[in-house]
């Protein structure tokens, strides 16, 4: 590691010149990010500046052809794997895939999530279905793989992207928030079951995030106004804004942080 220099500015104050580049710890790790687009892609590819090599898992190869060509022209080391992590088996297929490929894992970001706004009284089992299985059951099959692999290494960081929804009741949000509160759980029980291991596991939850999950909804007339006034900020946020939490989580720093959910939403659940 090397040490920082410092300099002494107008003010009187010591300024950092030549700060460590790699102060998080995360040069060299083997990062899986589950997920192309959106928030997905933008820690994919910050995890890719912080000098990881990277993994990104999508069942769209063309979200993958995209963040692919972010991260060549980042200079990233990186692998694009295509997989429909709804189907048995295919969480635990990608974690090898990946290992094989990378090295081994120290982090897993998932990232995988739809919504349907409609209310409750209106969905068939079938929708439910869906939605559980790609926001929640997606994330078992995929985070049960790489905590085996991570507990058997002694050592390792599990992510996983929740929402305000896990904890707001959001009008028509039924089968969503219930995969998001679920999320939460489960985290925090992989937390428990891992912590001795040197295991980390903690969520992410975002409040209202400009993404292509969000588009579409937030085009309807009035509708980016009415959540601007519910957000303390007064203001949607950005992917890039997860980021930083995405990145502090993964590190060297939060090797006592488990079992957290951070919220990262400008405010909105405190009112």
């Amino acid at each position: 590691m090397s040490t920082t220099d410092t300099a002494t500015t107008s003010d009187g104050l010591l300024a950092e010149t030549n700060v460590n580049a790699d102060w998080l710890g995360l040069s060299g790790s083997r990062v899986l990010v589950a997920g192309a687009g959106g928030i997905g892609g933008a820690c994919a590819l910050a995890y890719a500046r912080a000098g990881a090599s990277v993994a990104v898992v999508d069942r769209d190869q063309r979200a993958l052809d995209a963040i692919g060509a972010e991260l060549g022209a980042a200079g990233a080391t990186f692998e694009l794997i295509q997989a429909d992590l709804t189907e048995h088996g295919a969480g635990e297929s990608a974690v090898a895939d990946v290992i094989e490929r990378l090295g081994g894992l120290d982090v897993l970001l998932h990232a995988v999530g739809v919504n349907d706004r409609r209310p409750i009284l209106e969905f068939t089992e079938d929708e439910w279905d869906r939605i559980l299985r790609v926001n929640l059951s997606s994330l078992f099959g995929l985070a049960q793989a790489a905590g085996r692999h991570m507990v058997g290494q002694g050592h390792g960081r599990v992510l996983a992207l929740s929402s305000v929804s896990g904890l707001l009741a959001h009008h028509s949000h039924g089968p969503y928030a219930a995969s998001k509160g679920g999320i939460n759980q489960l985290l925090r029980v992989m937390a428990r079951e891992w912590a001795s291991a040197g295991v980390t596991v903690n969520a992410l939850a975002p409040g209202y995030i400009e993404t292509p999950l969000t588009a579409g909804h937030l085009s309807k007339p009035g509708k980016r106004e009415e959540l601007e006034s519910l957000v303390p900020a007064g203001r949607l946020g950005t992917p890039d804004e997860l980021t930083g939490p995405a990145l502090f989580l993964s590190s060297r720093h939060a090797g006592f942080v488990t079992g957290h959910v951070m919220y990262i939403d400008g405010g909105r659940t405190l009112v």
